[in-house]
């Protein structure tokens, strides 16, 4: 079988699924799956903090609060849930101490002989330090190259977006070079530096127990 969007047998691997919780400095974080009655959580994040994200992603037609109202929730869990059920996404919500505190998507998954696909998260403006980002990423990444049987996870992030550029790092995915105008972000053609990491530089024991053994998390 070729490279292709659906896993062998129209099962998709890893997927729905709850991972965590990692204690670090900003509390315990967990992944899970989205749920419609994220709509208040979610869109009083996104509304709260606009200044802090529209700097960051991708450039929409409509306006941001049209985009981030709670009624525009139904239809994007809807899309991710349709995805998610079609192989082509992991789709989770960041909690923080039970609350939600972001999202983080691992999409455009592809089977076959490739087995890939790319990364991309927010946290919300308050859970911006403390760990969250790299936590999420780090279970992520870890159930991708496990249970979900991926083997290699892309994320692309601006130059200017040094908070973001430190996860990836402390993570360990390497720089594999730059995108120039790659993506319509804030009203502009940004260039983006692509990140990457293979199952193999991932193992033998995985980027949670990296972080552990580092101190900078442990298990909840």
């Amino acid at each position: 079988m070729g490279a292709g969007l659906a896993w062998e047998g129209g099962r998709h691997p890893g997927w729905p699924v709850r991972l965590g919780p990692l204690r670090v400095e900003a509390g315990v974080v967990a992944l899970r799956p989205p749920k419609l009655l994220d709509a208040s959580a979610w869109s009083r994040i996104r509304m709260r903090d606009q200044a802090y994200l529209e700097e960051w992603e991708p450039t929409a037609v409509d306006g941001w609060p049209e985009r981030n109202a709670a009624m525009s929730w139904p239809a994007q869990w809807s899309s991710l849930k349709a995805l998610a059920r079609r192989g082509q996404a992991l789709p989770f919500v960041i909690t923080v101490d039970g609350d939600l505190a972001g999202q983080i998507t691992v999409g455009n998954i592809v089977r076959g002989s490739l087995r890939s696909a790319w990364v991309g998260y927010w946290v919300a403006a308050d859970r911006a330090r403390g760990g969250v980002a790299t936590a999420a990423l780090a279970l992520v990444v870890d159930h991708c190259f496990g249970e979900a049987g991926l083997h290699r996870l892309e994320a692309t992030v601006r130059p200017e977006n040094k908070a973001s550029l430190r996860v990836l790092a402390k993570a360990g995915f390497r720089e594999e070079g730059l995108f120039l105008r790659y993506l319509d972000v804030a009203g502009d053609w940004r260039d983006h530096l692509c990140f990457a990491m293979t199952a193999e530089e991932a193992s033998p024991e995985g980027l949670v127990r990296r972080l552990v053994a580092a101190g900078f998390a442990r298990t909840a």
